[in-house]
């Protein structure tokens, strides 16, 4: 009788890679720059003038820029317009690809009102970009949250997850426009100083936020089955716990909170720039360990 072994060689792929983290981050830095834009048009908070048209600028920019990660990312980048002739209304990739197109000529739009001082048409355009900002980014969080076959993503807080990471990522950036702005504006350095610790209390408030909403996801992986523990424990002791924890949550989080709450630091210029640089890269660092780490578990 002759023994018989077969093996098999299954290779684990990852179809989604950091060009997919990479459009999530821009999308979200696009909707938190957008919304802080429409404060002073569109909600008349005056205080946030100086940054309104830098934001919107911004926003368009990087709006420009994220659905090139998404072209370069398909197999076949140049059927990329197949996702507009070739309709699945129980996808949100479909919406997701007409909204790609929408909020960007929403934001030129907005901006030309805003430029050239017409504060009527300003705001209203101000009012209609910004579910379209939330859209925009909240359909990846979607996206993700129903590959039901994906631990990490299939939790009903994934929208919400990135809709709030988007603004803390958004402050961010801002708070370093408005520093920039301070070193070349010398006329107006003192009421951009206030304005860079004013934008530092919003970031202290959406961090916080931000951080309870991860710990309420983690607290639900750990408690729930089996697989979804294993999941926990990929970002808290695994492979990918030092890109979570070491830099999403202690660089990109707890030391950022220190440097804005504590007395000796929390009005200084320096101490609001260092916070915004980890701030940023520990929400990059947060949509990789998503998107990557997200597949790195066997499929359920």
């Amino acid at each position: 009788m002759v023994e018989v072994r077969e093996i098999y060689n299954v290779h684990h792929e990852m179809p989604l890679g950091i060009l997919i983290a990479n459009y999530f981050y821009f999308t979200g830095l696009s909707a938190g720059s957008f919304i802080l834009s429409t404060l002073a048009y569109g909600f008349g908070m005056q205080k946030y003038k100086p940054i309104s048209k830098s934001a919107i600028i911004l926003a368009t920019l990087l709006l420009l820029v994220a659905p090139i990660n998404l072209v370069v990312d398909l197999e076949q980048p140049f059927r990329f317009y197949h996702l507009f002739i070739y309709f699945n209304f129980t996808s949100p990739i479909t919406y997701g690809s007409f909204l790609l197109t929408i909020y960007p000529v929403c934001c030129i739009v907005y901006a030309y009102f805003m430029f050239k001082e017409n504060l009527k048409w300003a705001k209203i355009c101000g009012l209609i970009g910004i579910p379209l900002a939330l859209l925009v980014h909240g359909y990846t969080g979607f996206i993700m949250a129903l590959g039901k076959a994906r631990i990490l993503w299939n939790t009903a807080l994934m929208p919400t997850i990135f809709l709030v990471s988007a603004m803390v990522s958004g402050l961010a950036l801002m708070i370093l426009v408005v520093l920039i702005m301070s070193i070349f504006k010398v006329d107006q350095r003192n009421k951009l100083k206030e304005l860079a610790l004013d934008l530092g209390k919003l970031l202290v408030f959406t961090i916080i936020v931000d951080l309870a909403l991860m710990g309420c996801d983690i607290v639900i992986l750990l408690t729930s089955h089996h697989d979804a523990y294993h999941a926990a424990m990929l970002i808290l002791k695994g492979s990918f716990a030092p890109l979570f924890l070491g830099v999403e949550i202690i660089l990109g989080s707890i030391i950022p909170l220190i440097l804005l709450l504590v007395p000796y630091s929390r009005k200084s210029l320096i101490s609001h720039a260092v916070a915004s640089v980890l701030v940023m890269i520990g929400i990059f660092t947060m949509r990789f360990v998503m998107v990557v780490g997200g597949q790195s578990l066997p499929l359920s």
